[in-house]
């Protein structure tokens, strides 16, 4: 526990002492908060004309401000997360590797799963902080509506859940390689495929549509967003986890054989 958290403090202190974080956080907050403003100023607009258009009333959803703006916003904070979260994971190893401390740190009495959880707690708590920070916009939406409320706690819960599978397998892929510029790439272009995945799968025959369906990343984040956590959605992610962090072990192993 303590050579975890001695590389947990570490990961923190590296992201903070460099301007990663800051640029990472600010970009993320200000696509989130301008996404935010405009499909809430959208409500806005739509709610005072259906004061005066009855027949605005009359449709079903279109004054639902869970429908309308919660929901809407989780799905778009995955797809910022997508293009944020390898820039945070690609410096995990491949910095190691480039600067050679990655050997020093392989000949530590430390196991490589402290190791890669580690490195993993530091950047899942990066992208808790950036996560947190969007709590005042539904501040905004609880003044001035009735949403959901258990509604937002999933969407938050799913959203956390996707982070971390977004982490663990930018990780795995700093692992591979001692570039942070194509490590970012891979990542971003590997999540970008586990998204697609879900329309692929629209178009598939009935049993790979399953298969697709599950294997991507959209169809269990959905769920959450309506408000309903499923024990399928929470294995799926908690698996992907593990099977990148398994691999990263791999990975490190490999890289002692070869010295």
């Amino acid at each position: 526990m303590r050579n975890f958290l001695l590389i947990f403090q570490k990961e923190i202190r590296s992201y903070f002492n460099s301007p990663i974080a800051y640029v990472v956080i600010t970009m993320f907050l200000v696509l989130s908060g301008y996404y935010f403003y405009n499909v809430f100023a959208s409500f806005s607009t739509v709610s005072f004309q259906a004061l005066s258009d009855p027949m605005l009333q009359r449709q079903s959803g279109l004054l639902n401000i869970t429908e309308r703006v919660v929901r809407p916003f989780f799905g778009n904070l995955s797809t910022f997360l997508l293009i944020m979260l390898p820039m945070l994971t690609m410096r995990s190893f491949s910095e190691e590797k480039k600067s050679g401390t990655i050997e020093l740190l392989l000949t530590y009495p430390i196991t490589d799963a402290q190791v890669i959880m580690g490195k993993f707690a530091g950047c899942f708590g990066i992208f808790s902080i950036m996560l947190l920070l969007t709590i005042p916009c539904f501040g905004f939406v609880v003044a001035w509506g009735q949403p959901e409320i258990g509604v937002i706690v999933c969407g938050y819960i799913g959203v956390f859940l996707m982070g971390g599978a977004f982490i663990s397998l930018g990780i795995l892929i700093s692992s591979l390689t001692e570039n942070q510029i194509v490590a970012a790439v891979l990542s971003f272009g590997s999540l970008i495929l586990f998204f697609m995945l879900g329309f692929a799968a629209t178009k598939a025959g009935p049993g790979m549509r399953d298969l697709l369906n599950y294997i991507s990343f959209i169809p269990h984040l959905y769920s959450f967003a309506k408000g309903v956590i499923n024990t399928a959605d929470i294995v799926y992610y908690l698996l992907f986890i593990f099977v990148c962090v398994f691999l990263n072990m791999r990975a490190l192993e490999s890289k002692r054989w070869r010295g």
